[in-house]
């Protein structure tokens, strides 16, 4: 595929690109690593994160010496990861195992071994609906060590933002790619369907240097929002006792007001 403003001429494929502006949406980093690196020092190994996306988590915490093993549906996501891992070295690359799988049904052959396991900043909302969020949470059970570690973080939009989300479209941020030196603006519009407690999501990327034409990327995902109630029973359910429901990422208690809801819970 071809086009204007792309080295060469070249437009990389839908694919690559939309996981290239993934790691830019997180290049201000959401703070959530340290409580992934004290589950890992607490819990031991091997750890596995479900929706490991490009390895922002996983890569680290195989640097600190953990046996980690990350599971995502998205092949562009996972090569990130790879290239990520390479470039931490290559005793990180050894021990980051990257497997291409659904996490509603992946059985790994470690299943039943694993110490940690996590759902890390909102991926389970990705899942459109309450079954599919439950056969995740079943995931996880399912691969973890009796007395392994659950945790799963998912955001809690106020009613100020569910009235937000009524189709118009919003500024997010006009940013400077450090891979490509192109400037990349992001506009997105969402809309939140009450009756079904879903999100619809619409983002639309635009990148390009000054003076050349722009090349745009677009993304549309179905969101389900999940209680802290929710999140709670849909644990029990999977076979996981519950430790402590968090408002965020320093585990302070979780209450009213709450932006987040942070589960933990450990395997029977």
């Amino acid at each position: 595929m071809t086009g204007p403003g792309y080295d060469g001429g070249v437009i990389e494929p839908t694919a690559a690109a939309l996981a290239r502006l993934y790691d830019l949406d997180l290049v201000e980093d959401p703070g959530d690593g340290d409580l992934y690196r004290a589950l890992a020092a607490r819990s031991g190994g091997p750890i596995l994160e479900l929706a490991v996306g490009t390895g922002r988590l996983a890569v680290p915490l195989a640097a600190a010496g953990h046996e980690v093993t990350g599971v995502d549906i998205d092949a562009a996501m996972l090569e990130r990861a790879r290239r990520r891992a390479a470039a931490a070295g290559r005793s990180v690359e050894r021990r980051l195992h990257l497997v291409t799988g659904d996490i509603r049904t992946v059985r790994l052959p470690g299943a039943g071994s694993f110490r940690l396991a996590f759902v890390a900043l909102n991926s389970l909302m990705l899942l459109g609906d309450r079954l599919s969020q439950l056969a995740a949470l079943a995931t996880m059970a399912a691969h973890l060590a009796p007395g392994g570690l659950a945790v799963v973080d998912v955001w809690l939009p106020d009613a100020d933002d569910l009235a937000r989300f009524d189709g118009r479209l919003s500024l997010e941020y006009p940013r400077i790619d450090p891979e490509t030196g192109r400037l990349v603006t992001k506009i997105a519009s969402a809309v939140h369907d009450a009756a079904t407690g879903t999100i619809r999501l619409a983002t639309i990327y635009e990148e390009g240097r000054p003076g050349e034409p722009a090349v745009r990327w677009f993304r549309d995902d179905r969101l389900r929002l999940v209680s802290a109630d929710e999140l709670r029973a849909g644990a029990e359910a999977a076979g996981l006792d519950v430790e402590l429901v968090a408002g965020g990422y320093d585990l302070e208690p979780f209450g009213p007001g709450a932006e987040r809801a942070i589960l933990i819970a450990v395997r029977r």
